[in-house]
């Protein structure tokens, strides 16, 4: 089955060497005091799977012209730690389809214990078990994995494609890398909502963290939202008849909010756009990959950097773009789930935007 996914390539030398350090200069604060210290970089909007709560079953996929290559996104990078951004998320579609990938890890990996603090990466997990090792060797210490169900017909039906063996094979293939993984669950009415106290313990008992997300409403998926929306304070409720959850200091510089289950050992996340906010300590940006910078992930402010990248004085301007998206940046999101029917909040997918 062709998913615009590009045959791997022999290996090659890399593509990108280390830079001289780039000089420092003026710290990323938005209007409202929020520093920003992390970078949600996409790579690719190709993925090869289709999550029906993520996009349609033909999507259409950008033209690779139109991608910045591995040399603009290392650069990119660069100009985002300059301005005391810490820790980068390699982000897609699906980051790891993206060919020579690794050169990119391994170009900024080379920035840890120096000007980085963390490198890292969201995955479905289908090509986790052939880069688990490569990616350890880079420097990357943690992933996050999407699984919402670990049973095979409800994950064909939801991703469209028979590839859970191929997730939870590179799971396998992380942990043995010695890469701490973090589960990521949507929580999806109807669909892995009887499921979740049980996915949960699965990935406790494996030694991973687990995070449950709220639906977002992004993009058209051909479904009602509504009918996928399941808030996380009512499985919270569920969760809390079975064992005892109690609130947890933990954090990771992302939005998840942890508490530590006493029965499994386990800390667990709760991603909560709708029920409840977590913009007032927003320290995020997301680029696409396209060099398309959103301040916010509900919003439909943005800032071209490919343009800057591409121009006659690319430091200048790129310094400038970041100036304006942090003018730009929005006090929070507006995410709704409230009208059958509605337009999703903006007509981008996850999947362009960078999860």
């Amino acid at each position: 089955m062709n998913d615009n996914v590009p045959t791997p390539a022999p290996r090659k030398p890399d593509l990108i060497l280390l830079r001289d350090p780039v000089e420092a200069q003026p710290p990323l604060v938005d209007a409202f005091q929020r520093r920003i210290t992390y970078l949600r970089l996409s790579v690719t909007d190709r993925c090869d799977l289709r999550c029906s709560y993520c996009m349609p079953e033909r999507m259409t996929f950008l033209p690779k012209k139109d991608v910045l290559t591995l040399e603009e996104l290392y650069d990119l990078a660069t100009g985002f730690i300059a301005r005391g951004v810490t820790k980068i998320r390699i982000t897609g579609g699906e980051p790891l389809v993206r060919r020579d990938i690794i050169d990119l890890f391994t170009a900024l990996g080379r920035r840890l214990g120096h000007d980085l603090a963390e490198l890292t990466l969201t995955t479905n997990g289908t090509q986790l078990a052939s880069h688990a090792e490569a990616l350890a060797k880079a420097g990357v210490r943690r992933v996050n994995v999407s699984l919402d169900t670990l049973d095979r017909a409800k994950f064909a039906a939801l991703t469209r494609r028979d590839s859970l063996g191929q997730v939870l094979e590179g799971i396998a293939a992380a942990k043995a890398a010695g890469l701490k993984v973090k589960l990521n669950a949507v929580a999806l009415k109807g669909v892995n909502e009887e499921e979740l106290p049980d996915l949960v313990a699965w990935g406790h008992g494996q030694g991973h963290d687990v995070t449950l997300i709220e639906v977002m409403p992004l993009g058209d998926v051909e479904e009602e939202r509504l009918d996928q929306y399941l808030p996380l304070d009512a499985v919270r409720q569920r969760l809390e008849q079975r064992w005892t959850l109690t609130e947890s200091n933990y954090a990771t510089g992302g939005p998840s909010r942890y508490v530590d289950i006493a029965e499994t050992g386990g800390r667990l996340g709760f991603i909560t756009p709708h029920t409840n906010n977590f913009c007032a300590g927003c320290n995020r940006l997301r680029v696409t990959a396209t060099g398309q910078l959103y301040p916010c992930l509900g919003g439909g402010e943005r800032v071209d950097l490919r343009a800057a990248l591409r121009s006659d004085a690319p430091e200048a301007n790129l310094a400038a773009a970041l100036d304006e998206a942090l003018r730009i940046k929005p006090e929070k999101h507006h995410f709704r789930m409230d009208a059958r029917g509605a337009a999703p909040a903006l007509a981008r997918h996850m999947s362009m935007t960078g999860g």
